[in-house]
């Protein structure tokens, strides 16, 4: 797939002030609209609309002050794949060695720790959460989406009757909960039939729901299987509707874009392969398949080659002056369609890869300036 590797230490300027100097007249050829977003974002605490927010920094929503860690629900009949998905995702496993997986027998919590903490919590098939013995709020209070799990190459009228049943609960008291369905383990079947099987289970749904004057009801749908990369996929969408900063973060990717020429460009959490934001260009899944290879890629000789580095404020404090940053990882790949894909490091935790012609390669002094400004803004969205 790839012509050439070349992994190499990026330098980032203080504040591009070493960039300018060297009058490649970048700047203000550029009219870098990345600054004014820099600028922006201090000042904007508050959405300008509750409908699209566009600089939203506060807190993650349906969490309390007391521990602000949203929480992901996954729920569905016995076998239908939750703790392999769980696995899969978040701890690595390798889809093969899942089969070896026992059935859960009670709550399984993880707590996650990256870009932002979260939790998972994997519920036994045959809990009734309901039942009066459970503490309903303590489960549904801090809820950041209900992920829903059915097996597409079982009988799933049970499990849409008990989804149906659960979302008419929840909707007298948490009325925009995120209900996430995936219909899962579609890898076992033709393209006709999981096709068929997708309109089946969205229709039934819906009619029910509409039935029960549930009337427009927040459900999302996906394909998923843990044998390709559509389970990433979808846990990317559900994740990013857990960021109140996804429409800041979108804006700088797309003006990031317009002024490097780059076709595509995503933000990726490094630990689990979620990217928790894109550039709002159409995007398909082939872009989405080769950015998440290339992260286990980079993963898997970070693990070999890597380095501890010390802390930023011990480099910078020498003799009183300001010295250059910790040299951030950069890595760029060849690919065989004249287009190459540039990853760089933002934080330990997230990393921006994007998609790119061959003509761009030689703007490498511009792209590697507003990639600095994109991280310096992305310090004030995130501040971990």
């Amino acid at each position: 797939m790839a012509s050439s590797y070349l992994t190499i230490p990026a330098r980032r300027h203080g504040g591009g002030k070493s960039f300018r100097g060297h009058g490649g007249g970048y700047h203000n050829a550029a009219s870098l609209t990345l600054e004014r977003y820099l600028q922006d974002l201090p000042i904007a605490e508050v959405p300008t609309s509750p409908l699209r927010p566009q600089f939203h920094t506060g807190r993650l929503p349906n969490s309390k002050l007391s521990d602000g860690k949203p929480r992901l629900l996954l729920m569905g009949q016995r076998r239908s794949g939750k703790s392999s998905i769980s696995s899969v995702v978040f701890h690595k496993m390798p889809p093969t060695e899942t089969l070896f997986l026992e059935s859960t027998a009670r709550i399984q919590k993880d707590s996650m720790h990256s870009f932002m903490d979260f939790q998972v919590w994997d519920f036994p098939g045959q809990l009734d959460f309901f039942d009066p013995a459970f503490d309903v709020d303590n489960i549904f209070g801090e809820i950041g989406a209900l992920i829903w799990v059915i097996d597409a190459q079982d009988d799933y009228l049970d499990a849409i009757n008990r989804l149906n049943t659960t979302i008419l609960h929840l909707q007298q008291t948490y009325p925009s909960i995120n209900v996430e369905v995936f219909i899962h383990k579609v890898d076992g079947l033709s393209e006709d039939y999981k096709a068929d099987t997708f309109r089946d289970v969205i229709q039934r749904i819906q009619d029910e729901l509409s039935d029960a004057g549930y009337e427009n009801a927040p459900v999302s749908f996906y394909q998923t299987s843990i044998y390709d990369h559509s389970i990433f996929e979808a846990f990317s969408k559900v994740i990013q509707k857990l960021i109140p900063q996804l429409p800041t973060l979108e804006s700088l990717l797309d003006s990031l874009c317009n002024n490097c020429r780059i076709e595509k460009a995503f933000l990726f959490d490094v630990l689990s392969k979620i990217y928790i934001a894109a550039d709002t260009t159409p995007s398909d899944i082939s872009s989405y398949e080769i950015s998440s290879d290339y992260i286990d890629v980079i993963v898997d000789v970070s693990e070999i080659y890597g380095w501890d580095r010390p802390s930023k404020a011990a480099e910078n404090e020498v003799d009183g002056e300001d010295q250059i940053e910790n040299p951030d990882a950069e890595s760029v790949i060849t690919l065989q369609n004249d287009s190459y894909l540039y990853l760089r490091e933002i934080n330990k935790y997230l990393a921006l890869i994007c998609l790119m012609r061959e003509d761009s390669r030689g703007k490498k002094g511009l792209i590697d300036y507003n990639v600095g400004v994109f991280q310096d803004a992305l310090a004030q969205v995130f501040t971990r």
